[in-house]
């Protein structure tokens, strides 16, 4: 029940986060509302009807804003009920507990404090138990993945300074999440036809509307942590907590990732299809299902490289407006999404800094990309100038089990460590690859090779 209260305290505290953040856009709308309003004092008559459409945009979007945070807070009383059950259920349990006779041990490792130094230097040089605390000794500096855990027991504890990762993934939200189980197909619907016009009285014509299918299949993403037990009791931070959390954010980094540049299956390490690693495709790969939509050559339509010439000032916005164009959005209903690394996005914001009639320093960049629209999501492990844009919900993810987590004092009993255990099993591709584009700004080409870390538990 600990483990389950802890989870759902961090999903809050996610949460929490992004209605501190919907909270704090409150006020920027409200100065965006000041500043459209000395803006619109001094217009032209032919300005209006511009100026119309700007502020109808800003109304949607603050709306939404505010539709997003009642959202927000109807979430987290929802989970704080839920802690609250989970808590009162521990302390029944730890109730029952204490009433319950105190079991007494005469073991001599148990009472090494109560010992003499005499008798614990005795103790110690025993030969069983030379062979024992070798062996503990041994199975904490081989296997433990934790790297100066120590520090956590300091003489004076300051806090914890942490990665600022605000969720466990942050394009999971924007694709197509399909629950199944076991092999999955996904049907794709074909062009529509045009209705014939013919006469009133006339015989109809048939018209033709083909299906294709998408194929997706089970991959696990996952690791572990060894910790001594040692360090989780003395430890000033709540280090159980910390390491499922950095599981949590360990599978969704490695989801994201493969969700843009994921190997397909005819690799050794499986895991899904990426979506940059499709576009970059020259070929159909081999065994491609007939049933599946028509296979298109996509790595010159959309692979877009923006010249060093066209990456500054409104001729980048321009260059980017441009090239959004090469994603079809035909089957997504919703808008677009533009992926990039933090260097990327401060270099797009940096090259539209402007200043207004009353001296203000204004950039025409927020989280939303100019004139095109659509959101802009920061994904570190982006290489620089490189971006990714388009229709997510046109990739389709298939979850058979989301994040699951789990601890144990069993398989490492003997090094008296606990394992920490994360896993989350997926596949997935773009169901409509023209859906998506890759772009390269500064006269970098966009590059489809991505790091992943090796399988080395199974090679």
């Amino acid at each position: 029940m600990a483990i389950m209260a802890m989870m759902l305290r961090r999903r809050m505290d996610l949460r929490q986060r992004e209605l501190d953040a919907m909270t704090a856009k409150e006020t920027e709308f409200a100065q965006r509302e000041e500043q459209m309003t000395r803006d619109i004092e001094g217009l032209e008559a032919d300005k209006l009807d511009e100026a119309e459409e700007t502020v109808k945009a800003f109304e949607e979007e603050r709306a939404a804003n505010r539709a997003e945070m009642e959202k927000a807070k109807a979430d987290i009383d929802v989970l704080r009920g839920q802690i609250g059950e989970l808590e009162k259920e521990d302390e029944k349990g730890a109730e029952a507990k204490a009433e319950e006779p105190e079991e007494r041990s005469e073991e001599p490792m148990k009472n090494f404090d109560r010992m003499t130094p005499e008798q614990r230097t005795a103790f110690v040089q025993r030969e069983d138990v030379k062979n024992y605390l070798n062996e503990v000794r041994s199975a904490i500096r081989e296997k433990r993945a934790i790297t100066n855990v120590g520090l956590t027991i300091p003489e004076v504890m300051l806090g914890l300074l942490k990665e600022n990762i605000e969720g466990y993934s942050k394009l999971y939200s924007k694709v197509a999440v399909r629950r199944i189980g076991g092999t999955g197909r996904l049907l794709i619907m074909g062009a529509l036809p045009e209705a014939i016009w013919t006469d009133c009285c006339a015989n109809l014509n048939e018209m033709s509307l083909a299906f294709n299918d998408l194929e997706v299949d089970c991959y696990k993403v996952g690791g572990y942590f060894a910790v001594c037990n040692a360090n989780l009791e003395d430890s000033d931070v709540n280090l159980a907590g910390e390491i499922l959390t950095a599981l949590g954010q360990a599978i969704g980094l490695a989801l994201d990732k493969a969700i843009l540049y994921g190997r397909n299956a005819n690799t050794t390490q499986k895991m899904p299809q990426g979506i940059v690693s499709r576009l970059a495709q020259t070929e159909a790969p081999s065994g491609y299902p007939a049933t599946a939509r028509t296979w298109a050559d996509l790595h010159t339509t959309n692979m877009i490289t923006v010249t060093a010439a066209n990456s500054t000032g409104v001729k980048l916005v321009q260059a980017l407006v441009g090239a959004s164009g090469a994603a079809k959005g035909k089957y997504s209903r919703g808008g677009l999404t533009w992926v990039m690394n933090e260097a990327t996005y401060t270099k797009i914001m940096t090259e539209l800094v402007s200043i207004t009639a009353s001296g203000s320093v204004v950039t025409g960049i927020g989280q939303v990309m100019p004139v095109v629209g659509g959101e802009i999501v920061i994904l570190p492990f982006m290489a620089d100038n490189q971006i990714v844009a388009g229709y997510f919900d046109e990739y389709v993810l298939a979850e058979r089990a989301g994040n699951q987590f789990a601890s144990s004092e069993h398989v490492r009993f003997l090094a008296d460590q606990t394992v920490f255990k994360g896993t989350a099993r997926y596949d997935g591709a773009p169901a409509i690859a023209e859906g998506f584009v890759a772009i390269g700004i500064g006269g970098t080409a966009p590059s489809a090779t991505m790091t992943f870390p090796s399988d080395t538990a199974n090679t």
